[in-house]
């Protein structure tokens, strides 16, 4: 059970499906953070631990990024880890509620513990991940050694990435939400992390995820609607900046005001009675002109495969023949590059 996060537009932009073999070849932003919880959430023994080291040291979200990114690197897409830095002060309430949610979760998992109820547990302990600094500076440290590119976001890693696909340094940013296309992304990739058969929540029903793409300019036209006014689209559902969005507006009400009234100001002169966030402008400034840099440079290099055994293996006591494997596989599918990119312009930069 990860949480979902962001503004959901799932039911009002087109999706089409691609593969991983269409994608080889091409970069990709991953919000970094979004990633690491992701693992840390999912990645976990059978009552809910999470992997550790023999000091006790959690390193769920190292076997993560090495095995996900290993794995995509083995098939030709190359991706780029782009980590956050001061949210913006409106986020405030929202990392309040997120850690509410884990705080009580924690509580949750461990009475599930004691009455021995391991799968109840286990989903419990899936809401409870927290990223420490070490674990961020553990992470940063081991895509050095992978030879794989990381940028440090000033404020939100989602709005970075986004801001590397539109200058085209990127081809794509990838996410679970939608939030990339407010930020500005022209294209956003789905699935992308959990590509393959899946298991449904609670059930005995497994389906096969694959990759979607999302056009930006092509979601604008369909939905006949700005760029900004998307973004007024998004506060009206609820963002990470004004979690409740406008009471009982879903995404299709939500369009549909928009496109009556055309902007927010002139919704709330008409619907006085509805609690809008008292920040609309602060709001849209920071999905149209966020808070990103240009200091950063993009180079894929060759892995320093025995710098990785001595900090996975050595310190943090990965299994060297796992680890030996996944980087070896990496080598070989960059090498191949899948008959797109020969090896020296796989390291280039871009």
């Amino acid at each position: 059970m990860v949480q979902a996060l962001g503004v959901d537009l799932s039911d009002l932009v087109s999706k089409r499906k691609t593969s991983l073999e269409v994608l080889s070849g091409k970069s990709i932003a991953v919000d970094a953070y979004n990633a690491m919880y992701q693992f840390l959430a999912i990645i976990r023994g059978v009552s809910g631990e999470p992997l550790m080291d023999r000091q006790g040291r959690i390193t769920s979200h190292l076997s993560g990024l090495l095995y996900r990114t290993t794995n995509l690197a083995e098939r030709g897409v190359r991706l780029v880890y782009v980590f956050d830095g001061v949210p913006p002060a409106l986020k405030e309430a929202e990392l309040k509620r997120r850690m509410k949610v884990k705080d009580e979760a924690l509580a949750k998992y461990e009475e599930a513990r004691k009455r021995g109820a391991m799968e109840e547990a286990r989903k419990y302990a899936q809401m409870t991940a927290r990223l420490k600094d070490l674990m961020v500076d553990d992470a940063e440290r081991l895509l050095g050694l992978m030879g794989v590119p990381w940028v440090q976001a000033p404020s939100e890693g989602e709005a970075q990435a986004a801001y590397l696909a539109a200058k085209g340094d990127v081809w794509a940013a990838a996410s679970q939400d939608y939030d990339s296309l407010l930020f500005g992304a022209p294209r956003l990739i789905r699935n992308l992390a959990i590509t393959g058969k899946r298991k449904l929540p609670r059930k005995e029903v497994y389906v096969e995820v694959e990759p979607e793409i999302v056009e930006l300019p092509q979601a604008l036209s369909e939905l006949n609607l700005t760029q900004k006014q998307l973004v007024d689209l998004g506060i009206l559902i609820g963002t990470d900046f004004n979690p409740k969005g406008l009471k009982g507006v879903g995404p299709k009400t939500a369009l549909r005001l928009i496109k009556e009234h055309g902007t927010l100001e002139v919704l709330v002169q008409a619907h006085k009675e509805g609690e809008f966030p008292e920040d609309l402008t602060t709001i849209r400034e920071i999905f149209l002109h966020p808070n990103v840099s240009d200091n950063y440079v993009l180079e894929w290099k060759k892995p320093d495969i025995e710098g990785v055994i001595r900090f996975l293996c050595g310190e943090r006591d990965f299994s060297e023949t796992r680890v030996r494997n996944a980087l070896e596989k990496m080598m070989a599918g960059l090498e191949s590059g899948k008959g797109k990119k020969t090896l020296e312009s796989f390291f280039g930069q871009g």
